[in-house]
Order: C-alpha cells, then structure tokens, then sequence
C-alpha cells in the first residue's frame, strides 16, 4: 500500500523485452539502502517489485496485464516518473490508501491556470467516473488528489505549486495520458450492498443504517 504522496520523481534508463513484458530500470534519489529484492514500489502509480538495485539504481518487471491497464506500455528511456516506497505502519497516512493496481488511463483535457494553482481535466471512462464523488480522492500517477468536481466521463482536481513541482504533473500537457486509480473504498462498498440484490449470494450486513450508525453517511432521523 502507498499513500499518494510521492517521494521523488525518477528517470528510466533502459527498458528491456522481458517473457511479453518488461524490465525497467529506473535512476532515483531514493534511499535504495532501505529496501530489499522483492519490495514494492510505485512507479507513477503502478505497483511493482523491486528485482534488482545497484547504486542509485534498481530494476522491477512490469507484468502483460501491467502493461495493457497503465501508460508504462509507452515507457521510453528518459521519461520522468513518480516515485514512492511502500507504506509503514509506523508512517502517516498524509495522502489516501493507494494500492498501486491502476484501474486504468486517463488524458489530460485542458490545465487551466487558477490564481497561485492549476485546474487539471481529465477524460476517462464510465467505469472509472462511477467510482468519483466531489471532495473524494482519486490517484493520478500515484498522486493522491482531490476529486473538485466530476461527471459522467470527466473530473477535475486542483494542483497546487508544491504538487507541480514534486511530481511530474507539472510538466504534463493536453493529451499526455496518466494512470489512474480509485479509492478502493468506493469499490468494496459498491460489491457488499450489490450482494443484497443478488438473491444467490448471502445478504450483506451493511445497509444505509448500518453506514450511518458507523458514521459513514448522515442519518436521516
């Protein structure tokens, strides 16, 4: 799991054909003396596995599956791409929960200048929009965001300075394409209060009461 937060933006040095995937090598800044063979890591949103590290550098392999839901099918030698070592228990939660399984692409509409920010659009597809409520949080290249506003095949978020300069949204334009990914949460919801319509499958326990008793949702006495 990662936080959205990222920690460096980083540099592709090769990308090598690997069983009908690819191995990418990426330069970073980070702190490699902290991780290990097999540790996960986000690149700009996409959760992989560390394979292989020396020096400033380490290798992680990028599955088929990868490679036709993510934009790392048009990873090229010296592309910029954000950066983020696996959550700790011990670590804040400053951004969402976000677990690196991209639910899909996205393109970039229009920037539009917003006082000291920007006000990104996007386009997506239906079945990434349903998941997006106004004021939730979507994951962008692994950039933990805030949704502004969001209709059937668009959203929209808000890209402070600090934002644009730590990652590489800063430097993306109308028509680059971006990772995305939804809260995760939205999704187990949806499937428990889906089961209570399927007569076939054992009826869920959480229910409009239920998620106001928890304080999910306001009650309606």
């Amino acid at each position: 799991m990662f936080t959205g937060l990222i920690q460096d933006v980083g540099k592709i040095q090769a990308v090598e054909p690997a069983g009908g995937g690819v191995r990418l090598t990426l330069s970073t800044r980070l702190d490699l003396a902290s991780l290990k063979i097999g540790d996960s890591i986000s690149v700009d949103g996409v959760c992989l596995t560390v394979v292989r590290m020396s020096g400033t550098a380490f290798t992680a392999e990028v599955s088929p599956e990868t490679l036709r839901k993510s934009t790392l099918s048009a990873a090229r030698q010296g592309h910029p791409v954000n950066l983020e070592t696996a959550l700790k228990m011990s670590d804040p939660l400053g951004g969402h929960l976000v677990s690196g399984h991209v639910d899909g692409t996205g393109e970039i509409l229009e920037v539009i200048p917003e006082g000291n920010s920007w006000r990104y659009r996007f386009g997506t597809s239906r079945e990434i929009s349903r998941y997006l409520v106004e004021k939730g949080s979507v994951a962008v290249d692994g950039i933990s965001l805030t949704v502004a506003e969001c209709g059937d095949n668009e959203f929209t978020v808000s890209v402070i300075p600090h934002t644009a300069q730590s990652t590489t949204l800063g430097n993306k334009k109308a028509g680059d394409r971006v990772n995305l990914e939804n809260d995760i949460i939205a999704k187990y919801v949806e499937k428990f209060l889906g089961q209570r319509e399927d007569p076939g499958k054992p009826a869920s326990r959480i229910d409009a009461s239920f998620l106001a008793q928890h304080g999910f949702t306001k009650s309606r006495e």
